[in-house]
């Protein structure tokens, strides 16, 4: 499986991350870690749409979720925010789920377990290795 590295300067933001790449902000995977009801799950999505949580309690039929904190996220995975990336076991211990609009770009880009090195593969690709569920969990940008 053909994929690229690029090392850029450390982002902080999905748009940053973009810019480095030199990528849409459509071909970025935003790796988000949430607690939903009491589990930690990880959840990959389009970094041009914002997450539903709404869509994510119908999903699981819990009442609350909430973003990991830093600290949680560091317990959970030794990395800084936004330096997560989108693979569950057996690179990090969280059931994936992946939302339908990665797969509107024929690439996925993403942070390589850091905020200074992503990689960039085609987003079949990561499918077939990541082996995430697929749901219906964002929404435009701006609309939630």
């Amino acid at each position: 499986m053909a994929f690229r590295e690029v090392h850029h300067e450390p982002t902080r933001t999905s748009e940053e991350s973009a810019k480095a790449r030199g990528e849409l902000l459509e071909v970025g995977g935003k790796a988000i870690v949430l607690k939903v009801g009491d589990t930690f799950r990880l959840f990959v999505l389009s970094a041009a749409r914002s997450l539903d949580s709404a869509a994510i309690k119908r999903h699981f039929g819990v009442k609350k979720t909430r973003f990991a904190t830093a600290e949680e996220l560091n317990a959970l995975t030794g990395l800084p925010p936004g330096a997560v990336p989108p693979f569950g076991r057996p690179v990090l211990d969280f059931d994936v789920y992946a939302d339908r609009s990665i797969l509107a770009n024929d690439r996925i880009a993403f942070n390589a377990g850091s905020l200074t090195d992503s990689i960039i593969m085609r987003v079949k690709d990561y499918v077939e290795i990541a082996q995430p569920e697929l749901l219906d969990f964002s929404a435009p940008a701006g609309e939630r």
